[in-house]
């Protein structure tokens, strides 16, 4: 079966010298040397002026909110991965939903604005799908309102707006380096600031607030990212401008296919993007679960990112539901992109979509599509020859 996404492992022999060194130093934790040259090497590449590596994700998103002071209520979207949600609920602070673009599928300034409360203290925005945000719409709503600003960029690393790096927009942009990002550290994160201040308290707060040997300044937790991951991350990094331009070649031939067919998410004006997803709109959620399904009979499982809207989890506070993204939760599929990924499955998938946006997937009319270059090991087919759409 051809997954959504796959783990890029990179050059093996290169991540044995990486181990190698660890082996040598005898330090695995606690801000070794892989790590420092991690921290550096992504810290010019990314052109930022702060990057703090932590061991994942979400919890850079939770020590960044601490970091912040954030309390009472954030704007947030409800069309993202559940832990830009979870994690200011897990942190008391209160998710209050604005809607999202219909096109950008990205957080919109303007609906934003109108659900600010008393009690509200940042937008946490997601760059969806690695598309940017309207960041300067939102720096101007949390302007006018004295907010901060913190960014979900799980999805935009190597994502580029007017010619550098979107993660230097807002007060903090925390990323992924989940194994199944386009950059990764098999698990881990950073959290990313312009403030020279602000990164050293989050220095801190990801190691205890230890300071030094006979200091502690400060409620701090375990956040530390690995030497192992450091060396991954390191072992990826030297690949990391092929794995760009090979996942654009993929996307860019999905997008010359699929345009005018499919609903597409719209790029944001002045964006670069780095195709670490390829998410098609089909027409409603029937619509959906019949693709899916075809998709699945010729060996390809796509997946339903992001479903279902934040604002419909039953551990919140009801919420009114939020139309834009609601709707669209039920009808996106996120399809197979990584740098490996054959031509020719390329475009089984594509012509899989087409036949089943016009309800003319039988098995028989599936099977046609297959050519030998396409078949996959251990090929299963379903046994019987009732179509796949119903």
């Amino acid at each position: 079966m051809i997954n959504v996404t796959k783990p890029y492992l990179g050059d093996k022999e290169r991540f044995k010298a990486y181990i190698d060194k660890i082996y040598a130093n005898n330090w695995i934790t606690n801000q070794g040397p892989l790590h420092a040259q991690l921290e550096e090497r992504l810290r010019d590449y990314l052109g930022v002026r702060n990057i703090i590596l932590v061991n994942n994700g979400t919890l850079a998103l939770q020590v960044a909110y601490r970091a912040l002071g954030l309390s009472g209520s954030a704007i947030t979207t409800p069309f993202s991965f559940v832990a830009t949600t979870s994690t200011l609920h897990w942190e008391g602070i209160r998710p209050v939903f604005a809607d999202i673009h219909p096109e950008t599928w990205n957080l919109d300034p303007a609906n934003v604005e109108a659900a600010i409360e008393p009690d509200t203290s940042a937008i946490v925005a997601t760059h969806v799908f690695g598309n940017p945000c309207d960041v300067r719409g939102l720096q101007q709503v949390a302007n006018r309102h004295g907010l901060k600003v913190v960014y979900d960029g799980a999805h935009a690393f190597g994502t580029r707006f007017e010619g550098r790096s979107v993660l230097q927009w807002g007060d903090i942009t925390t990323v992924s380096f989940h194994a199944t990002k386009l950059f990764h550290t098999i698990e881990g994160g950073a959290i990313i600031t312009e403030d020279d201040e602000l990164a050293e308290r989050v220095r801190r707060m990801i190691n205890f607030g230890i300071v030094d040997a006979e200091r502690i300044e400060g409620v701090g937790i375990n956040a530390k990212l690995n030497e192992v991951s450091a060396a991954m991350g390191l072992c990826i990094l030297d690949e990391l401008e092929d794995i760009l331009a090979r996942r654009a070649v993929i996307g860019q031939h999905y997008e010359r296919r699929l345009q005018g067919a499919f609903d597409l998410q719209r790029p944001t004006y002045g964006s670069q993007l780095n195709y670490s997803y390829f998410p098609v709109g089909l027409r409603d959620e029937p619509s959906l679960l019949d693709t899916k399904k075809a998709l699945n009979a010729v060996g390809i499982n796509p997946r339903r990112y992001f479903y279902p809207s934040l604002e419909t989890l039953d551990y919140l506070q009801p919420q009114a539901i939020k139309p834009v993204s609601r709707k669209l939760s039920h009808r996106i599929l996120c399809v197979p992109l990584y740098p490996d990924l054959p031509q020719a499955t390329q475009d089984l998938l594509i012509d899989t979509l087409l036949l089943a946006q016009q309800k003319k997937t039988s098995m028989e009319s599936l099977r046609a599509l297959i050519t030998p270059a396409q078949l996959l090991p251990s090929w299963d087919f379903p046994g019987d020859s009732s179509p796949v759409l119903t």
